[in-house]
């Protein structure tokens, strides 16, 4: 209820703001209506932008409605300079706070835009098809002008040829088919033979693993721009509300938990996902006999989520060039037309060359749960992008994917189930490595003179009961690790939001495991619909009603033991 005390507040600001300086307000309403301008001109620029990006990642000539990539990567530039100048042009102190961060988010997004139009972005798709030359010198290349990002590219660009050449016996597979053979090949000698055969992708990183090796150039480099713009570990942590060294001793909790839930025998590199795959090997024939694409549109359509009416596309088959990194990315955004919203499309890009897996299944729910989480977004032009914090937007894409290792999922979408420990063994296997790859690369990057190789078999040795193999850079099997350092921990945090967001969930809407159809209602309307307009930790905090918290992770994990009727040690 209103106090005469507050009415009478609320008249005295009336007047006060009445009594502004006519030219004042004359200003403010100005600087609005050329904001207003540039978010329109904002949209349009980022519509081109957003055709070229999809248009590249298809390896096509047209942008999806047909346009040629040719017209657009013209039309971009002028767009672009008219942004910028009507962005220039706005007098931001005459703007609100909400407005001032609109402005600064066109201005940085303008940046980024550019930098995508330079004219060495700007090679045609199929320019990615041939061979790199991959017999450089790195210290040369470091020492160049803008060392780094010269250095980064010849490195990827030789582990993304390497990662779709891997020589096995007489046949050329590519890093993901490998990977997801391990789990299901029962001979421990043929496992090594796989694993060993993504030798030479591994020596695209690490060459021959001394000091003047890619990665130990690529890592010093990046450490000096760690060291002068800040850690970009340190920055996601807080914008989630966790102290960096705090979340560094949660990553080391959450290692802890899994050393003491599992068997404490030492096991190889190549045997790791064997062991924890006891699900997959169980469930995915049942997988491949439904079919991986039916199912992943199946169980979000039971949630509410159809993902064809959404315009989810799924660029899945094998082609020559294209990225070795499963992702998700706007095609066209949603927008606001004469007061309704007008939805877009969103584009999956993955490469599955084999039958389906559960394995696989995750993976596609996840890049899945990316398509519907920006399908949902509903807010000003300036602010409909992905979320200020890519742990948050890694964990929310884990929403559904976590569930196909729970015995209820299977039964209903699989006719079959797994014990829940074997379930979450699998669940977790690769969350822990994540652990493993972000924590690596904290400690690379504090120190990175290191041997990158022992700093790996001390954490693999120590926590994931994995025999120790200095003389193997089995680390660099991750291409995040090259374009994107610091990247690997997201995942790693993003483990931790969704277990807790998870948890709350369940315990607040219900469980979801067999479908519920609104489900995703109620998820877009709490979790995904800000895009830009609220900070990560606000969202997530006002969704928890407190801070975060890594306890529904370490319980999660602790079902392991639990199940086998024993206590965590």
């Amino acid at each position: 209820m209103r106090t005469r005390r507050h009415a009478a507040a609320l008249l005295l600001g009336a007047l006060a703001a009445h009594a502004c300086d006519p030219a004042e307000r004359a200003g403010a309403r100005e600087a609005r209506a050329a904001l207003a301008v540039a978010e329109s001109s904002f949209e349009a620029a980022r519509r081109i932008g957003d055709a070229i990006s999809i248009a590249r990642a298809r390896g096509a000539d047209r942008a999806e409605d047909g346009t040629p990539l040719a017209q657009l990567m013209e039309e971009g530039p002028a767009s672009l300079a008219r942004l910028q100048a009507q962005l220039a042009a706005i007098d931001s102190m005459a703007l609100d706070s909400l407005d001032r961060r609109a402005l600064r988010t066109m201005e940085r997004t303008a940046v980024a835009y550019a930098a995508a139009l330079a004219p060495s972005a700007t090679a045609a798709p199929e320019a990615a098809a041939g061979r790199p030359d991959c017999t450089y010198d790195a210290a040369t290349i470091a020492d160049s002008p803008d060392g780094l990002s010269a250095l980064t590219a010849r490195i990827y660009a030789c582990y993304g040829y390497a990662a779709e050449h891997v020589r096995y016996r007489n046949a050329t597979l590519d890093r993901l088919t490998v990977l997801g053979r391990l789990p299901g090949t029962a001979s421990a000698a043929e496992r090594e033979r796989l694993f060993r055969a993504l030798e030479p992708v591994f020596r695209t990183i690490a060459g021959d693993g001394g000091a003047e090796s890619p990665y130990r150039h690529l890592v010093r480099l990046s450490a000096e721009r760690w060291r002068a713009e800040g850690s970009p570990v340190a920055g996601r942590a807080r914008r989630v509300g966790v102290e960096p060294e705090r979340m560094e001793g949660w990553l080391v909790s959450i290692l802890e938990r899994w050393r003491d839930v599992t068997p404490d025998s030492l096991i190889e590199p190549w045997d790791y996902d064997y062991l924890a795959g006891h699900a997959d090997r169980v469930l995915s024939p049942l997988v491949a006999a439904r079919g991986l694409t039916t199912l992943n549109a199946g169980y979000y359509q039971a949630l509410g989520a159809d993902i064809d009416a959404l315009g989810v596309h799924l660029d899945v088959e094998p082609r020559v060039g294209k990225t070795p990194v499963a992702f998700t990315d706007f095609g066209r955004r949603a927008r606001l037309e004469n007061g309704r919203w007008v939805g877009g499309s969103e584009w999956i890009f993955a490469t599955y060359r084999t039958s389906a897996g559960l394995g696989m299944l995750a993976e596609l729910l996840h890049e899945t749960g990316h398509a519907v989480h920006i399908a949902a977004i509903r807010t000003r032009p300036a602010f409909l992008d992905w979320p200020d914090n890519d742990a948050f937007t890694e964990g929310l894409a884990d929403f559904v994917s976590l569930e196909v290792y729970e015995p209820a999922w299977q039964q209903r979408w699989l006719g079959d189930s797994v014990p829940v420990a074997d379930g979450l063994r699998s669940r977790y296997a690769a969350i822990i490595m994540d652990v493993c790859w972000a924590l690596f690369e904290i400690r690379m990057h504090a120190q990175p003179e290191s041997d990158p190789n022992a700093v790996w078999t001390a954490l693999t040795s120590e926590y994931l009961h994995i025999r120790p193999h200095p003389e193997l850079a089995w680390w660099a099997r991750r291409g995040q690790l090259i374009d994107s350092p610091g990247y690997m921990a997201n995942y790693a945090i993003g483990a931790i939001i969704i277990a807790d967001l998870r948890a709350r969930a369940k315990a607040v809407h219900g469980d979801f495991a067999r479908g519920d159809t609104t489900w995703y209602p109620w998820v877009s309307e709490r979790l995904y619909r800000f895009g830009l307009e609220r900070p990560s930790r606000q969202v997530i905090e006002d969704f928890l009603g407190r801070a975060l918290s890594p306890d529904a992770l370490l319980a999660d994990l602790g079902r392991i033991s639990a199940a086998r009727g024993a206590r965590p040690r």
